[in-house]
């Protein structure tokens, strides 16, 4: 088999409860088939337009050909560093398949204008801008993080004397507003499935044309997910895709959180793209499943919260070393083609079994809209409710802040999460610069007690965005901000960059906080480097 699935103790219980229903439903085979009335009338609509995805292997090869042919003239013409300008599934699946080949690929999904500088520039290991080429990859064409690093491109070629033309390549739905204008423009334009959506796109143009121009090996990709195209598409008890879905969404006291865990395996960054397809896919309607990324060493393996699912990617499920602290965890492996297929497959069938429809997102544009609004009246900042070591604090609620202290605020925001609650932490910083800001993750898990999730903003809204607003209301959020003097215009638009990545903070807060009552605290790091070690200290 090119997928194993090794459970234990209680998980093991539930799968083997719920997979007769899935087999006798004839779920597998009915994906297979692309019927859209697996997912109720409500969601009939929406799945017969977004089921292309089960076809993506074949649909995809003839694409093979033509970006290894357009990566072979652009390493003639000495242009060796690719830029990926995407949002959510656009971004993260480039971005596993690259790491995993070991291939180099910049990712720009962020609108920090100091990310968006280094993505120009390059340094003297992967070659500046007269190597590189763009990839603007949008489902929807209008995508305002793809747009504007498009615009920003475009006039960076153009004052080097590079025609953005051939420098420029566009990943977009036939007829969207991007397809339409590049083509009308000039710039090679490749189209993807409009049947398919972006989260589940991975096997797509949208995985495939940036991957390939980095250097991966594409066709061995397909290759891997066509090899595992029979065990998802039969209705056994042995479909991986079925125990998968059983593990993450079945029984009558589910677990809600789904903790994602690397160990020994050859395939990086996972977790990241599995976060935002669980996320996005099953979060809405007041439910979902809150995927958690960890480490191996995280506090959550020691707590071991009672609604926290973990599922363990590793390099031979059924080889891997079983100690006692593995009991009840669910142990997966396999190529990684074969990874990206199961999990569609199983995340769409997850959605089936929590009664919601698995290919929508209602509330990702709600954030959007408050930006955009933001954007356009430009008020001024609220005033901090006070300020520590450089750090300025800004609260949802005045009472979160009543301590005057750091530490207190954000012992205040741990003890407003209901039971079986969640802490969401959100880094809208240049994460070029601020790398380590992630370990806070592990330290708030630590201090809170419950488990915790970190994202980079403004990646993270068109990932777990959805599950904060449309999930169950039990998170408490953390928004990391960060004064700097490096700003950079957007041309054509009105905004530079330092005021839009500050338009999408504030934008989410307050559809967290006015629309959905949830508790934000938002730090504004004045000294970014120097802040973020007394962001760490109260943190412990």
């Amino acid at each position: 088999m090119s997928f194993e699935i090794h459970l234990t103790g209680r998980v093991k219980s539930v799968v083997e409860q719920t997979l007769p229903a899935l087999v006798a439903d004839l779920v597998a085979s009915g994906i297979t088939a692309e019927d859209p009335t697996l997912w109720g009338p409500d969601a009939e609509e929406e799945a017969s337009q977004r089921l292309g995805w089960v076809q993506a292997v074949s649909v995809s090869r003839p694409l093979v050909v033509e970006i290894t042919a357009l990566r072979a003239e652009l390493v003639a013409a000495g242009v060796t560093r690719v830029v990926l300008a995407g949002m959510g599934g656009s971004s993260l699946a480039p971005e596993v398949i690259t790491q995993t080949a070991g291939v180099p690929l910049v990712i720009l999904d962020s609108t920090a204008p100091g990310q968006v500088l280094a993505a120009i520039d390059g340094d003297s290991e992967s070659g500046g801008l007269a190597q590189t080429v763009l990839v603007v990859s949008s489902k929807s064409g209008s995508t305002v993080e793809t747009d504007s690093a498009k615009r920003t491109f475009e006039a960076a070629f153009r004052d080097l004397g590079i025609d953005p033309l051939g420098r420029i390549i566009v990943v977009t739905d036939p007829g969207s507003p991007l397809d339409v204008a590049a083509r009308a423009e000039g710039y090679r334009v490749f189209n993807a499935d409009p049947t398919v959506g972006g989260r589940y796109s991975a096997l797509t143009a949208f995985g495939l044309v940036p991957s390939g121009l980095a250097g991966a090996d594409i066709s061995e990709l397909l290759d891997e997910a066509e090899a595992t195209l029979l065990e998802v598409a039969i209705d056994s008890p042995e479909n991986p895709a079925l125990v998968l879905a059983a593990a993450i969404a079945g029984g009558q006291s589910r677990r809600d959180k789904l903790g994602l865990i690397t160990d020994g395996t050859h395939i990086v960054g996972l977790p990241d793209w599995i976060e935002q397809l669980v996320a996005e896919s099953t979060g809405k309607s007041g439910t979902g499943i809150l995927p958690v990324v960890l480490l191996p060493v995280s506090p959550e393996l020691e707590s071991k919260p009672d609604d926290l699912q973990i599922v363990r990617i590793v390099d031979e499920a059924n080889e891997f070393h079983f100690r006692e602290r593995h009991e009840g965890e669910v142990l997966i492996s396999g190529s990684l083609g074969a990874q990206l297929l199961v999990w569609e497959y199983a995340t769409a069938i997850a959605g089936r079994m929590l009664g919601i429809n698995p290919f929508d997102q209602p509330d990702v544009e709600s954030a959007k809209i408050a930006s955009r609004g933001l954007l356009d009246v430009r008020p001024e900042i609220t005033p901090a409710a006070f300020a520590s070591d450089g750090v300025e604090v800004r609260v949802s609620d005045p009472e979160l802040a009543a301590s005057g202290t750091l530490a207190g605020v954000l012992d205040a925001l741990w003890a407003r999460i209901p039971e079986g609650g969640y802490v969401s932490v959100q880094a809208y910083v240049d994460r070029t610069r601020l790398p380590q800001l992630q370990g806070l993750r592990e330290l708030a898990a630590a201090d809170s007690g419950r488990p915790t999730t970190f994202g980079w903003g403004p990646r993270f809204l068109h990932s777990t965005g959805q599950y904060h607003k449309g999930g169950p209301a039990n998170g408490v959020f953390l928004q990391i901000l960060e004064q700097t003097d490096v700003d950079l215009e957007i041309p054509g638009r009105p905004f530079t960059f330092s005021q839009l990545i500050a338009a999408q903070a504030a934008g989410d807060a307050s559809v967290l906080a006015d629309e959905h009552g949830r508790p934000v605290v938002t730090v504004t790091l004045t000294d970014a480097q120097a802040d973020v070690m007394t962001l760490f200290e109260a943190t412990q």
